[in-house]
């Protein structure tokens, strides 16, 4: 399934507030697997430095991980499909 990449900005000072985040985007991946959508929540990246975070999900199609993401009130910036060096082997 295809991974996709949603950027989000998190200040600095708010660092804190990313495990919230998380939490509200493995819940809303979990509530709309259980609605019958194809998604999942795989993992958080913060950047502090660049005032960013990143959450990847397995998505069937960018559609579906923009659902999810706005579901978990996220507020995207940004949705783009992932391909990971362990898929290239």
């Amino acid at each position: 399934m295809p991974s996709y990449l949603v950027e989000t900005y998190l200040a600095r000072g708010r660092a804190g507030e990313r495990a919230a985040r998380e939490r509200r985007a493995r819940s809303a991946a979990e509530e709309l697997a259980r609605e019958g959508v194809d998604v999942g929540f795989d993992r958080s990246i913060h950047v502090p430095e660049d005032e960013l975070c990143f959450f990847v999900f397995s998505a069937a199609s960018g559609r579906d991980a923009a659902l999810v993401a706005v579901r978990a009130d996220l507020e995207p910036l940004r949705i783009v499909e992932t391909i990971t060096s362990k898929e290239e082997r």
